[in-house]
């Protein structure tokens, strides 16, 4: 019989484009996540120093970052697992490689609005954006749980109140 604790997923935080802007509505939602991807335009280094508080943190470059001090030497792309689960994150899903064998979940940010779909059984994942809404998107993130090496659960987290800074 397995314990509780054997049973418990893996909950993940997926950020994206928060600009500057790392809204209080944003941080309530990681608390209970063990992890948090940033896919890119993050801006600022205090954001990522902050989100790191709450749980490891993975996070690519974005093209706003490319000059931007503390988070413009990250990198473009990055591969990770996560409960066995095996992730590919960049900025543009354009920079997405050819190559994706072995990997579970793709994510990517840029367009700042949130879209979610599987393609070939992998998870194709843009979070929207966590800082502002623009492109005809709303503020948003999305928060997926992981059990034995399987995405369980992706869910859509919008931020209604533009006012939450």
């Amino acid at each position: 019989m397995m314990g509780v604790e054997a049973q418990k997923g893996i909950k993940v935080a997926v950020l994206s484009d928060s600009h500057g802007l790392l809204r209080r509505a944003v941080v309530h939602q990681i608390q209970d996540c063990e992890h948090i991807l940033h896919a890119g335009d993050i801006i600022r280094e205090a954001d990522l120093d902050e989100l790191r508080l709450y749980g490891k943190i993975y996070a690519v470059r974005g093209n706003c970052d490319v000059f931007a001090p503390g988070v413009g030497d990250l990198k473009g792309i990055l591969r990770f697992q996560i409960g066995g689960v095996s992730f590919l994150m960049t900025h543009d899903r354009r920079d997405v490689p050819r190559g994706l064998e072995g990997v579970d979940a793709v994510i990517c940010g840029h367009t700042h609005v949130y879209s979610e779909e599987r393609i070939d059984g992998k998870l194709w994942l843009n979070p929207g954006s966590c800082g502002r809404a623009r492109f005809g998107g709303q503020v948003s993130m999305a928060k997926l749980e992981i059990c034995g090496g399987k995405i369980l659960r992706v869910q859509r987290i919008n931020f209604d109140d533009m006012n939450d800074l």
